[in-house]
């Protein structure tokens, strides 16, 4: 009897690696990889460059396909070399039109946008729902089952508009162990840490130089390390740091889980890297509320996320 054949949707690399994880528990199944694709008008702005800023090109498929390469994945670019019985996808955002009669598994990777005029514009005229990001996420109803992070994000997703029904608790794969990033080897440590964001690179409104002085102000002659979003025009977020927060070390790279587990003290407006800091134990500053926070924050399940996930899938194929 041949293998059912699976196919994984990246993005971010933190959603590929999450995919991937997925499907080691699915070793029986025929596992296939595809960096986060589009069609229609979509696909002429990835011909032209306009969405390199955006998991669909630029730095953000790189990294993806560099993983594939490295993992030594099978990869199929947009699904088109077979006839997948299922589809595990890491985003909703763009539900494309190959995989729309198929059974698909969607999986958080992570925190999501706060809900803003866009969140309520987009869902109010039907407009597509990437104009308002990542705040839209789960509101495809595409899907078969949509996995999901905690019982605080399976309230929070019903809320927006998502099928109670189809919203299933399993824990997500590279949160739900955080413990295990203060076993590292990073040489920095006691520190205060500042994660910044793709929001100028994603056309939103930050007021960088701003931010920057406000976590000098915290550090207050403390060691302070910046760790650049993976999406940022690193030499101008670089250049911005140099000057006035003269002294800072800035990391475009590296293990930011680890980063965070080091640190004394975390600095973001909004990054997944909140979490961390939170199950931690960290002094937290940021653009939203601690309790908010704890009743959203990831399972923490020792590691079986992935499991629980590929479990998931087992019942759609």
């Amino acid at each position: 009897m041949p293998k059912k054949k699976i196919l994984f949707i990246g993005g971010s690399l933190n959603q590929t690696i999450q995919m991937h994880k997925v499907s080691m528990h699915l070793e029986d199944c025929d596992c296939y990889f595809t960096a986060y694709y589009c069609d229609g008008i979509e696909r002429m702005g990835l011909k032209i460059g306009i969405l390199d800023f955006s998991s669909l090109g630029g730095r953000f498929r790189r990294l993806t396909e560099d993983y594939f390469r490295a993992k030594h994945l099978q990869v199929d670019y947009e699904g088109r070399k077979h006839n997948y019985d299922l589809v595990v996808t890491s985003n909703d955002l763009i539900f494309q039109k190959n995989i729309r009669k198929k059974s698909v598994v969607l999986v958080q990777e992570g925190m999501t946008d706060r809900e803003g005029f866009m969140f309520k514009l987009i869902k109010t005229l039907h407009l597509p729902r990437y104009f308002a990001s990542t705040s839209m996420m789960g509101l495809s109803d595409g899907y078969k089952a949509f996995c999901v992070a905690s019982d605080g994000y399976k309230e929070m997703f019903i809320k927006k508009g998502c099928k109670p029904e189809k919203i299933v608790v399993t824990g997500v794969p590279n949160f739900d162990n955080i413990i295990e990033y203060s076993k590292n080897n990073f040489h920095h440590k006691d520190y205060v840490m500042v994660a910044t964001s793709d929001a100028r690179e994603t056309f939103r409104y930050e007021n960088r130089i701003k931010f920057i002085k406000k976590a000098v102000e915290i550090a207050d002659g403390r060691d302070l390390i910046f760790k650049l979003h993976p999406n940022e025009n690193d030499i101008k977020a670089e250049k911005e740091i140099r000057k006035f927060a003269p002294g800072a070390l800035v990391f475009s790279s590296g293990n930011a889980e680890e980063m965070v587990a080091n640190c004394s003290v975390f600095i973001s407006k909004v990054s997944t890297l909140i979490y961390v800091a939170l199950i931690l134990g960290k002094e937290i500053h940021c653009d939203i509320d601690i309790e908010e926070l704890k009743m959203l924050a990831p399972v923490q399940n020792g590691g079986v996320s992935a499991k629980n996930i590929a479990d998931v899938c087992r019942k759609y194929l």
